[in-house]
């Protein structure tokens, strides 16, 4: 089959969740004999490369500010993407699938994986919200599969569009644990001597409350805060500040690669505290290596963590902090058949062969 994605913003790269799995997929498809072409967002700086362990890339221009950068590159990927001659054409994130009632009218065959209901964290307002519902209720109309990544979204587009849709969730890599090495030398970190937040620093992600519940406990360990953010914004700019007024706050910054890995294989403590997702691709691989995990109790961190983390109210920072005392006590909760319980439950080949399945079914 000949495979076109749009929507993920750069692979190779970890910039978000939505990167991690189209990487994965597009470069698993290829070994399973796939023609697959992966439409990056063009981003100043960052070197495009023509091709990816088998996987075609083009390089979509946008322009480069919050409101227009997704919507221009949609666009112009759904276009160009028409004359693709392609089998299927996947949309991954519910904003990008505003355009795909183009190649629904001429005909051409469509995917849709739900990663999450951006529209409704409060990163998106006015113009962009508005286009992210639009794009929603296009794919829920239009769209010839719609893949979800949890059991909260199925029961949602059932009961609003009273459309089915496809519960494939996410895979992720079982990792062997590395020793502080680069975070030693770089940071200062030890083993057990951190507690981790790593994911994106936009709002939604409940970064707030964490900082404000660490403030309020007395505790030596560093609160490490790995993740990078596309745009200069308010927010970005109250999460500075805070860590300004308190010297135990290490801001690294968005991090992969070997540093990533020890990041997670040498935290005491993994805090994820978003207020919304689709699938919490930074839980799940916290959990891949092991991880002790403190997480928000939305129902997607529940459906993924199960017994295996601990739970605060989300949003709620006297909870937050009464948690982060006990788990930092018990840094050992859920251990047990963790690693059994990730490769019985999140495998990518999985993944990718329920995937090629769907599409050998609209294509038939």
């Amino acid at each position: 089959m000949k495979i076109a994605m749009i929507g993920h913003k750069r692979i190779p790269g970890r910039e978000g969740g939505i990167e991690v799995v189209v990487e994965e997929l597009t470069t698993r498809m290829v070994e399973k004999g796939n023609e697959v072409v992966a439409y990056n967002r063009h981003k100043k700086g960052f070197k495009c490369p023509k091709e990816y362990k088998g996987v075609q890339i083009i390089d979509i221009p946008t322009i480069e500010r919050k409101n227009t950068d997704a919507v221009v590159y949609s666009f112009i990927a759904t276009i160009r993407a028409l004359f693709g001659k392609y089998d299927v054409i996947h949309y991954h994130a519910i904003g990008p699938s505003f355009f795909l009632i183009i190649p629904h009218i001429l005909g051409k065959k469509t995917v849709v994986t739900v990663h999450g209901l951006n529209y409704k964290t409060p990163k998106w307002k006015g113009f962009g919200a508005k286009f992210i519902q639009l794009g929603e209720q296009i794919a829920a109309k239009y769209a010839d599969e719609i893949i979800v990544l949890s059991k909260e979204q199925k029961e949602y587009f059932q009961k609003k569009y009273n459309r089915e849709t496809n519960y494939i969730p996410n895979g992720v890599v079982e990792q062997p644990r590395e020793k502080a090495v680069e975070i030693t030398k770089k940071y200062g970190l030890n083993k057990k001597e951190y507690i981790l937040y790593l994911s994106r620093v936009v709002p939604g992600k409940g970064l707030e409350y964490l900082m404000d519940a660490y403030k309020q406990i007395d505790c030596e360990l560093p609160l490490v805060i790995a993740g990078g953010t596309e745009y200069v914004t308010e927010y970005r700019e109250m999460i500075e500040k805070k860590a300004k007024e308190d010297d135990r706050v290490k801001l690294i910054g968005f991090v992969e690669g070997k540093v990533l890995r020890e990041l997670y294989s040498n935290a005491r403590l993994f805090v994820f505290p978003s207020e919304a997702e689709g699938m919490p691709m930074s839980l799940l691989e916290a959990m891949s290596y092991n991880c002790s995990c403190l997480v928000s109790d939305i129902p997607e961190n529940k459906e993924v963590g199960k017994t295996y983390v601990q739970y605060f109210e989300s949003k709620n920072t006297e909870s937050l902090k009464q948690k982060l005392i006990e788990s930092l006590k018990n840094d050992e909760f859920g251990k047990n058949d963790l690693k059994k319980y990730i490769r019985e439950n999140y495998s990518w080949d999985f993944v990718v062969d329920q995937t090629l399945q769907l599409y050998s079914k609209i294509i038939r």
